[in-house]
């Protein structure tokens, strides 16, 4: 019973980041354009939350699961970590020529994004140092978080492009619903493959950090007000790192 509701618990978790996809979708009801300035302190907390999230919800918990599994935990780790990584690269290769594509890439970064939550919720099962049920939720947020302005980075530009608002609504909000179907792909691993936890924890954590360093930080860093988005990163990690010590 434990097990199902670790999945039904991710179910409802990436439902809720594709919730907030879909809210960032509808911007294309109501505005022509968003200030740029919120939604880059939204993309910079949130990378600093997933950034944190990164080590204490999945690398920590991967390395210390590989030690009880008595596996090679640099080993192990390091190569889930480089897949993961090595994933999202491959995904870049179909990038940014036009809104279309944009839409596609998002898409295909919703994948590790639905994994991780997944692989966090399906990890609290072996009560491994790390994988707790706030740091999932903590993780679920931050991935919610830029999420919102995700779906607008879909949405308005395919309105731009002549697209009626609601097939850019509607475009926005699809982008994320791999995020629920392989959010219980990753939960389903987790709990039914105990062997290859670290590894794939290990999986979403260079995945998540690729995306992070490739797209979010750098897009936030497109701002006039640089200093002010990477404090709003550090505020963001250092928000995931004291509730992962009190909680």
């Amino acid at each position: 019973m434990l097990s199902h509701n670790y999945i039904l618990l991710t179910l409802y978790a990436t439902l809720f980041t594709w919730l907030l996809t879909t809210l960032g979708s509808s911007m294309v009801f109501f505005f022509k354009k968003i200030n740029k300035t919120y939604m880059d302190i939204s993309l910079s907390t949130a990378a600093g939350i997933m950034l944190s999230a990164s080590f204490f919800s999945l690398l920590n918990p991967a390395i210390e699961n590989a030690i009880t599994l008595k596996q090679t935990p640099f080993l192990i780790v390091s190569v889930g970590f480089l897949l993961g990584s090595l994933f999202i690269l491959l995904t870049d290769k179909i990038n940014y020529s036009n809104s279309s594509l944009l839409m596609i890439s998002i898409t295909m970064h919703n994948i590790p994004e639905g994994l991780a939550i997944g692989i966090a919720f399906g990890s609290i099962k072996y009560g491994i140092n790390g994988a707790t049920l706030t740091n999932a939720l903590i993780l679920t947020l931050a991935i919610g978080l830029q999420n919102f302005p995700e779906g607008s980075a879909v949405s308005l530009p395919l309105r731009r492009e002549k697209y009626s608002r609601f097939k850019s609504f509607l475009y926005g909000s699809l982008s994320a619903v791999v995020e629920p179907i392989f959010g219980v792909i990753g939960a389903l691993l987790t709990i039914k493959i105990s062997s290859l936890m670290p590894l794939f924890l290990s999986f979403a954590a260079g995945a998540m950090i690729y995306v992070i360093i490739k797209e979010l930080i750098p897009e936030s860093q497109k701002n006039n007000h640089k200093s002010l988005m990477t404090l709003s990163a550090i505020i963001g990690f250092i928000i995931m790192m004291i509730l992962d010590t009190l909680m």
